[in-house]
């Protein structure tokens, strides 16, 4: 099957064709890294990922060059230096071992590489040099500001009309603009604040150009995928977009746009003055990182996503399901060169990840159903796979379900399974209550006992 991806710019999917077989780039905005993430900041990074581990499926590992920056260097970041009295640096260094500290725990491989901001002034001085050249940038009070009116295709990725484009989002209007829709490419230092010498005086970038330098030095003009969150079309992805045409005689930033939906908390936007921001490093503190990545990808990366407790419990639901299948599996010998197709080719048709789940249920199903040795060899290599592809199922199965005691007081993997068959057969019995009582005791030693249609899972508490 092509793989096929949701263009924003074309409005709909396309076959993917990369320009280069050999070297496929993709980019994604990454953070700025002034405190925690939040869950919101957490849905690129692992739909992004999904889609990384998707194309080094098909073009090969060496051929996929992923890039996603760290913005080290922003007003956030300053504002949290005052308050804390830690250096710029060392905050832009605490968060950003954060991010990939929490971010890992999602099963989010580490991409291809990590620019920053700060280490590419050189290059975004560079751009700003072009576009005054090329007349497309102009000097006003110290500032150098891109000139919208010189860009005839300006607002051709978000389509907003003029009063959408002065009113959207970081739009500063301010009096040293020609036009309140020019967007700052070089602004003046304040006191005592991180600054770079340039012909136009100290100061540093804005913030849009951040990204276009560092994907041309990076990867190239012209990309194959440039992603990152909806949030971010206009104005950030609308002028990166003219900023690198313009500097580069025309030639596109990138081939394809991919964008994923909001997420929302219990139906509500998140915001700090509803006070439901919820910090991803808080939420692994209850749930464990896969549980929260399935949750992730439970609705498809362009639709919204609405982030209750029903839906992480629903996803705990599911993994452990697929745990459960893979710990009756254990001592086969995954059968070589078998793979999950349907997951793959959910996955090709614009990352379908709710059409990947159900074909991880339907492969659960038939891994329960097993019964030849070459059945649960192929069960569980498709499985295997499965996970590989979406990022789950990472743990040995008895890790997960946290099967070797502590203690090495509580009952064992066999003392518990032993019970609970016997469980099974006072049901079967129609002993009701001897199977409430199985249950109650193994409850007492910190075993959940979880009925499904394919069966009974457990896991011992943490």
């Amino acid at each position: 099957m092509t793989l096929k991806l949701h263009d924003t710019l074309a409005r709909k999917k396309r076959d993917f064709e990369p320009a280069d077989l050999e070297r496929v780039t993709l980019y994604v905005c990454g953070p700025t890294v002034y405190n925690n993430a939040h869950i919101g900041n957490a849905r690129p990074p692992v739909v992004f990922d999904t889609l990384f581990r998707l194309l080094r499926r098909i073009y090969g590992a060496d051929h996929v060059v992923y890039a996603r920056n760290i913005t080290d260097v922003d007003d956030k970041i300053i504002a949290a230096s005052e308050k804390t009295g830690k250096s710029c640096a060392e905050i832009a260094e605490i968060y950003t071992d954060i991010y990939r500290r929490d971010m890992r725990a999602l099963n989010v491989i580490d991409p291809s590489m990590e620019p920053t901001a700060t280490g590419h002034m050189p290059e975004m001085i560079g751009m700003i040099r072009q576009l005054k050249k090329s007349g497309f940038a102009y000097e006003s009070k110290k500032h150098v500001l891109f000139d919208i009116n010189k860009y005839e295709a300006y607002g051709k990725l978000s389509r907003r009309d003029r009063d959408a484009m002065v009113a959207g989002a970081r739009v500063e209007v301010a009096p040293y603009k020609r036009d309140p829709a020019d967007f700052v490419l070089w602004k003046p230092a304040k006191e005592g604040e991180p600054s770079w010498s340039s012909q136009w005086g100290d100061g540093r970038p804005g913030w849009h150009l951040e990204c276009s330098a560092m994907i041309e030095a990076n990867l190239g003009e012209t990309i194959d995928i440039h992603g990152g969150g909806a949030d971010l079309v206009f104005p950030h992805h609308e002028n990166e977009l003219a900023q690198s045409a313009c500097a580069h005689g025309g030639s596109p930033l990138a081939r394809y746009w991919m964008h994923n939906g909001f997420l929302n908390i219990e139906s509500e936007k998140m915001s700090k003055s509803l006070g439901n921001v919820m910090l991803v490093s808080d939420l692994l503190d209850e749930w464990p990182g896969e549980v929260m990545r399935w949750a992730l990808l439970s609705a498809h990366y362009r639709q919204p996503l609405d982030w209750t407790r029903d839906l992480l419990e629903q996803s705990r639901s599911s993994v452990d399901r697929a745990y459960q299948a893979l710990r009756k599996l254990e001592g086969v010998e995954p059968a070589a060169g078998v793979t999950a197709e349907g997951v793959t080719q959910a996955l090709e048709d614009d990352l379908n990840t709710p059409k990947a789940f159900a074909e991880v249920a339907r492969l659960i199903n038939a891994a329960n159903k097993a019964r030849t040795d070459a059945d649960k060899a192929e069960a569980k290599a498709r499985l295997i796979d499965a996970g590989d592809q979406l990022g789950i199922l990472q743990s040995a199965p008895e890790e997960w379900f946290k099967g070797a005691d502590d203690t090495g007081e509580g009952l064992s993997a066999e003392e518990i399974e032993a019970q609970i068959e016997a469980r099974k057969q006072a049901r079967a019995n129609r002993d009701f209550a001897e199977a409430d009582r199985i249950r109650d005791a193994l409850a007492d030693q910190g075993v959940v006992l979880e009925d499904g249609a394919d069966g009974t899972i457990w896991r011992r508490e943490a």
